[in-house]
């Protein structure tokens, strides 16, 4: 029997079986028969077995943990030193890494391949002084505003609280990283993190989640 090509499997054009008995067509006996003589004709053979897996496996095999993902939260209460001015959101604290992580400065999140992500995010917004006053939040991308990203939140009142929570889904390459920036136009507004309470647990002032499972 000479030598069979395992790279190179019957074309899909080309049945399995012919004729009305269901007989095994030339090509695929000759493909089928010399895999089995090259793996031993039955007997076990590993490394003929290991040798065709590597000839046969795909370029790229997908792994079961392949997705990437993030879980972020910051312990701390944060402040705009300068009304009007834009501040990077920074984090501290990393539940979750697999391909997202925390850069320098801290308010960067890098991703370590090209994919499409979803950035789901919440902030513990709150501002002493009183009348109505505003804080607006955008991201960035590798240090550039996103354009038509902002939004506006009004904190009316003393001691006006609210909770900003939702997400950007964003196209990103390999190296690439995001950043959550804000600005107020009250020195009194701040993003404020609660310290634990029984029964209550501690309040993050950020909490941020990263996923690729869009695509």
């Amino acid at each position: 029997m000479p030598e069979v090509n395992l790279s190179r499997i019957p074309a899909s054009r080309v049945p399995i079986t012919e004729g009305p008995d269901g007989t095994v067509t030339r090509e695929w006996y000759r493909f089928l028969f010399g895999l089995f003589n090259i793996t031993g004709g039955g007997e076990a053979n590993s490394a003929a077995i290991s040798s065709i897996g590597q000839d046969l496996a795909p370029a790229y095999t997908p792994q079961i943990n392949s997705k990437r993902r993030g879980v972020f939260r910051d312990s701390t209460t944060q402040s705009a030193a300068v009304i009007n001015t834009a501040y990077p959101i920074t984090i501290n604290t990393t539940d979750i890494s697999h391909g997202v992580y925390i850069g320098a400065p801290t308010s960067r999140i890098y991703v370590d391949r090209l994919g499409i992500y979803n950035f789901q995010f919440s902030l513990q917004l709150i501002k002493a002084s009183a009348g109505a006053k505003e804080v607006f939040i955008w991201y960035r991308i590798n240090g550039v505003d996103a354009a038509d990203s902002a939004t506006i939140v009004t904190l009316a009142g003393s001691n006006a609280a609210a909770v900003a929570a939702w997400n950007f889904v964003l196209s990103l390459n390999a190296g690439d990283y995001f950043e959550l920036v804000w600005s107020t136009n009250d020195t009194a507004c701040q993003i404020q993190a609660t310290g634990a309470s029984p029964p209550v647990p501690a309040v993050p002032s950020v909490i941020l989640t990263v996923t690729d499972n869009i695509n």
